[in-house]
């Protein structure tokens, strides 16, 4: 079953930033996985025959790890095992976006960064990759949202206006730049407070 092949870059980045996340994938599980996605959809293939052994030297790990591996990327719906046997092991690999847990747990809203959507930058959240973290930085200009003093690079930190045991969002308005030690102090409390 021939398919058009994926953006990989843009799969890399789904991988990253959404599926080990939302899914928790161990290191093992993420290994396992991408190993399937490049032996099967990044060669416009859909479906993909294999052996647990062959899988196994692939990613150069044991045939029980590899093995609990596949049995969680089959809970976790990111493979779809039509047929299972000691010759080989026949599934549907699923990319990021085609996996219903993700789906469910609001895939989305991780779109806004494919070219072209337009977007309001509250649907965003800025918490999800360097990338979106290093954009509130620039925004302050290296300087603290509270103290008004410069942050060195390894000391600054991201601080919600509105705590998110306020029910405050990660989004572009309600995170600020600032110094450790205003933040800490900040606390739980408003901006305002």
């Amino acid at each position: 079953m021939k398919t058009i092949k994926p953006n990989a870059e843009y799969v890399w980045k789904q991988c990253e930033d959404v599926l080990v996340q939302r899914l928790h994938f161990s290191a093992v599980d993420r290994v396992v996985y991408t190993h399937l996605v490049r032996h099967s959809r990044m060669e416009g293939k859909v479906r993909l025959r294999f052996s647990i052994p062959w899988l196994a030297r692939g990613v150069g790990l044991s045939v029980d790890t590899v093995r609990q591996a596949v049995r969680r990327l089959v809970e976790h719906g990111a493979l779809n095992l039509l047929e299972r046997s000691k010759a080989g092991h026949v599934a549907d690999v699923r990319l990021p976006m085609e996996i219903p847990a993700v789906r469910a747990s609001s895939f989305e809203d991780r779109r806004p960064m494919e070219p072209g959507r337009g977007v309001s930058l509250e649907e965003i959240d800025f918490l999800q990759t360097r990338t979106l973290r290093g954009a509130i930085h620039a925004r302050e200009s290296g300087v603290c949202f509270y103290c008004l003093k410069g942050i060195p690079y390894r000391v600054r930190c991201l601080d919600h206006v509105v705590p998110r045991a306020r029910k405050g969002s990660n989004s572009y308005r309600n995170l600020v730049s600032s110094c450790q030690q205003c933040n800490c102090q900040k606390g739980e409390r408003t901006a305002e407070d």
